[in-house]
């Protein structure tokens, strides 16, 4: 039994590899930079959740469970830890004020569309919307960001118009490489629980098929963009109304990080790249 999991799980990691490592290797992230992060990893996780209850982990137990020296392992520990706190704020930043933009009925028009807003004065405008939903974030240093990423466009008229409903840059590698830390962790966090604790899985689900049309592709990315967005948003709403950080006088104890992720994917059968 253990040889047939130890066969799947690097069947397994083989292919969750490879477009990991075709986006190391376009960034010019060399195999021994790879490796080195690997080793990082591994002794925090034997350090922070292989432990035995009640006792100090120690050098040489982690040696034990990562397989590395325990020269190695004291060696990695005292490495600094390659860090973008900053990407990852900005992605948060960023995806709360739009989700505010596209979810309260203060920055929409009639129709019930964000509304290009004045970047301040009057009773609704841009620092008014990042107040409210960025804490106290910089307004100036918010839109700077916002605009970089192509996010929202200033109009004729001065105002800032959003351009799209959710914080997918257009532009920045940096920022899209800090998604695809965290959502890609998010996944295989996912699956991970799903395999430790079949009886209360998390919700996994795809759809897919393998002889599509290529006629048939632009439909289907419309279909998917289009119900995928409205799912989230009315997802994006209910958690809004139940979050602590938007509404502080939520009753309850405890807190809790949840959410749910979609994405696209396609693959030329033919012989093409996933994209």
């Amino acid at each position: 039994m253990e040889n047939r999991i130890t066969t799947a799980i690097s069947a397994a990691i083989k292919t969750l590899l490879r477009p990991l490592v075709r986006v190391l290797l376009r960034n010019g992230i060399p195999y021994q930079t790879f490796a080195e992060l690997a080793k990082r990893v591994y002794v925090d996780i034997a350090t922070e959740e292989f432990g035995i209850p009640g006792r100090k982990q120690s050098k040489s137990r982690i040696s034990v469970i990562t397989g590395l020296s325990r020269k190695e392992v004291l060696r990695v520990k005292r490495l600094l830890e390659p860090s973008d706190q900053g990407a990852g704020e900005r992605y948060n930043r960023a995806a709360r004020v739009i989700g505010g933009w596209v979810r309260d009925s203060m920055f929409h028009d009639e129709s019930g569309h964000p509304v290009d807003l004045l970047f301040e004065g009057g009773t609704v405008c841009f620092r008014q919307l990042v107040n409210t939903y960025s804490g106290d974030a910089p307004a100036r240093a918010v839109l700077d960001e916002l605009l970089r990423v192509g996010a929202v466009e200033r109009t004729p008229e001065g105002k800032v118009r959003l351009l799209e409903r959710s914080y997918i840059p257009k532009t920045g590698d940096v920022e899209k490489i800090a998604i695809l830390g965290a959502d890609t962790s998010d996944l295989l966090a996912t699956i991970d629980h799903n395999i430790c604790h079949p009886d209360a899985p998390f919700f996994q689900r795809k759809v897919c098929y393998d002889n599509l049309p290529d006629n048939a592709i632009p439909e289907l990315k419309k279909l998917a963009r289009d119900q995928s967005q409205a799912l989230l948003e009315n997802l994006d709403r209910w958690m809004s109304e139940r979050d602590r950080d938007v509404n502080p006088r939520v009753p309850g104890t405890g807190r809790v990080r949840a959410g749910v992720g979609i994405y696209y994917f396609q693959e030329d059968c033919s012989g093409g790249n996933k994209t």
